[in-house]
């Protein structure tokens, strides 16, 4: 089986300086492959959380912890609901995808308190934010802002 990995990133930037530059013949070129990739997106199965980069914090990265190395933190997407399971807690709620649009509701976290809540803090922050979703290699998905 294939480890499929997640990296989530809060930031409109990336979107933005994959369409800068080039020729008109390259961005159409870029624009066919991409409706390629938006009709086939598919995120169902288990991810495991390999990053989640925020931009406007001077590039924080939060990585999972993995001190833990027992316990790995990952997101299932199963028909239209979602769990995540980090270090400590979990989230589950509903999410909807149409292309490569994406949308997460804020869902329901476990309250457990952890020394640790780095990763649940940063998915507070970001889950109400992914619009999009980028699958490479049928392995890592990008969910951006």
């Amino acid at each position: 089986m294939t480890r499929k990995s997640i990296l989530s990133v809060a930031t409109a930037l990336t979107i933005l300086t994959a369409s800068c530059g080039g020729n008109k013949e390259n961005k159409e070129t870029a624009d066919n492959q991409q409706k390629e990739t938006v009709a086939n997106v598919d995120v169902h199965g288990q991810w495991y959380l390999e990053n989640i980069v925020f931009s406007d914090s001077d590039y924080v990265r939060v990585r999972p912890d993995e001190r833990l190395s027992s316990t790995h933190q990952y997101i299932v997407f199963e028909d239209s609901t979602y769990f995540i399971r980090t270090n400590c807690n979990t989230i589950s709620g509903t999410y909807a995808v149409k292309g490569d649009s994406i949308i997460l509701d804020d869902g329901m976290m476990t309250e457990m308190a952890c020394d640790n809540m780095a990763v649940e803090d940063a998915l507070r922050r970001i889950l109400p934010n992914i619009a999009t979703v980028y699958i490479q290699n049928d392995s890592i998905a990008r969910l951006d802002s």
